[in-house]
């Protein structure tokens, strides 16, 4: 399948790597691979830049869902900066940040299934090659992954997204 892939949709996969890593995480999720596919210059990224949603916006919603929520927090009267302070006072510097990057291998069975699911929409849609579009799709079919749910955070709708990605590589052709 992997052979089916553009450039930027195998930059994607690859960077998906770096992406979890850079959050600690053991494996690789869906949610990494879809801030992968938004980082990488293709489709998905043009979609939801004419939704204006960016991808540091993404990586914001990634990160919310595998960390502390610092506006959750404060909605039930918990001051995160003020206890970052404090434990940073005793412990020093980082002392709440996330462990030191890892190198993940693996994919999670959701990862692979956003793949798999890439492959069916770019099938669907009459294309030889499975690009970022393909992986947005992916990720918008798969209500419950970490990367619908990041979608979700950023307020974007199924249809929102479907239409951008089709506008994108219309705007492309």
């Amino acid at each position: 399948m992997f052979e089916r892939f553009t450039r930027d949709a195998r930059a994607a996969v690859t960077l998906a790597q770096d992406e979890a890593g850079a959050l600690g995480a053991e494996r690789i999720d869906s949610d990494h691979v879809l801030l992968a596919a938004v980082r990488t210059d293709g489709a998905a990224r043009r979609a939801l830049a004419s939704l204006g949603i960016q991808p540091d916006d993404v990586a914001a919603a990634v990160r919310a869902r595998e960390g502390l929520d610092d506006e959750a927090l404060a909605s039930i009267g918990v001051d995160l900066a003020a206890i970052r302070e404090q434990v940073e006072s005793t412990f020093g510097p980082g002392a709440l940040d996330a462990g030191t990057p890892t190198s993940p291998r693996t994919f999670t069975p959701d990862a692979k299934k956003l793949l798999e699911v890439a492959l069916r929409e770019a099938v669907r849609s009459r294309r030889r090659s499975i690009d970022t579009g393909h992986l947005l799709l992916a990720a918008v079919r798969l209500d419950e992954t970490g990367a619908h749910a990041a979608l979700g955070a950023l307020g974007l709708t199924d249809d929102a997204v479907r239409d951008a990605v089709t506008a994108a590589w219309a705007a492309a052709a």
